[in-house]
């Protein structure tokens, strides 16, 4: 019998630690300590699903830039980690991925609690290396759309 795959981990884990209190902050931390530099941000997961996840981060001064608002790449940061955690939940466990691109597109200034909806609709099955997009929203407190985030993931069987 093989060992669970890391999605398979991942999504159990959530599971697991989203029902207890505290749970969720938890799980951000040990999301912090497996992907560091994400980590940064100290983000709060709200939701994960296989190919859907949202993720909170807090408007402090570590994040801030010179314009007293969220920085460009805490925005990017943000996204990418929603768009990855929906598209990584997704895969099946015979997939591998690594990111290959990331576009973003900051319509206004980024200030207070943000919210990122990361978004993923990666094939069933993965015969060969395909590109596939994963999409990040954020937005914030008002619920206005402060970034977009695009991020290219290229897909491949999993070597064994």
């Amino acid at each position: 019998m093989s060992a669970p795959s890391r999605e398979a981990r991942l999504l159990a884990l959530w599971d697991r630690l989203g029902r207890i209190p505290g749970g969720r902050r938890l799980f951000g931390m040990l999301l912090g300590r497996t992907v560091p530099y994400s980590g940064t941000t100290k983000p709060r997961v709200i939701a994960l699903e296989p190919g859907r996840a949202v993720i909170s981060m807090r408007d402090r001064r570590a994040v801030r830039n010179h314009l007293g608002s969220i920085h460009a790449v805490a925005l990017a940061n943000v996204g990418e980690l929603a768009s990855g955690l929906a598209m990584t939940a997704a895969l099946a466990p015979s997939v591998r991925a690594i990111v290959t691109r990331l576009d973003i597109t900051y319509h206004k200034k980024a200030r207070g609690t943000l919210t990122a909806e990361g978004r993923a609709s990666p094939p069933s099955t993965i015969t060969e290396p395909v590109e596939v997009p994963a999409e990040a929203s954020i937005t914030d407190p008002s619920g206005d759309l402060v970034s977009t985030v695009t991020v290219s993931w290229l897909l491949g069987p999993r070597l064994e």
